[in-house]
């Protein structure tokens, strides 16, 4: 994980020293990327508040580009130094993205539309009073839930392809 941090940092500190009215090079490909996010996931999901969220959909895609592609580096283990793996195999690595992730959404959130707006918006409209405790409830555990449900989504297609009899080796 930290080997990739700095391969990324690394690659955008490179990448954007050349900034030019018309991009070229790594700048390009960069600022590709980040306009992808920006126009087709940001925007297209968050709607006019898109530019406060941006920078953290962007560092979060990177970040999570970069652990993967550095757990492609064929580096085994050797002498007692364990070899490189995907870190986001690592089911502690997915916890800490997506409470990262809950903690913005809630916080965006009551942003939106206010703390006490936010809390009775769980519940769907036309819902009838008598199950309004209820339906609170449900909704507030489905809230907790689906980032637990990710978390173990990415870390189990993560670690899927990877064979028993590699790590009974060791």
């Amino acid at each position: 994980m930290w080997l990739a941090a700095g391969i990324l940092l690394i690659v955008v500190g490179l990448a954007t020293r050349k900034r030019a009215l018309i991009p070229k090079g790594g700048y390009n490909l960069l600022e590709t990327f980040v306009m992808f996010i920006r126009d087709e996931i940001s925007t297209k999901n968050i709607g006019h508040h898109a530019s406060l969220y941006t920078p953290y959909l962007c560092s979060a895609f990177f970040f999570i580009l970069f652990m993967n592609l550095t757990g492609l580096l064929p580096i085994p283990a050797w002498r007692g130094f364990p070899g490189i793996s995907t870190a986001t195999g690592n089911i502690s690595v997915t916890v800490v993205l997506a409470l990262f992730t809950f903690v913005i959404t809630q916080i965006a959130g009551m942003r939106a539309q206010g703390v006490v707006g936010y809390w009775v918006h769980l519940v769907p409209s036309g819902v009838p009073v008598a199950l309004w405790p209820l339906m609170f409830v449900i909704e507030l555990f489905g809230l907790f839930t689906k980032p637990f449900a990710l978390t173990v989504r990415l870390f189990a297609n993560m670690v899927a392809g990877q064979s028993s009899s590699s790590s009974s080796s060791r």
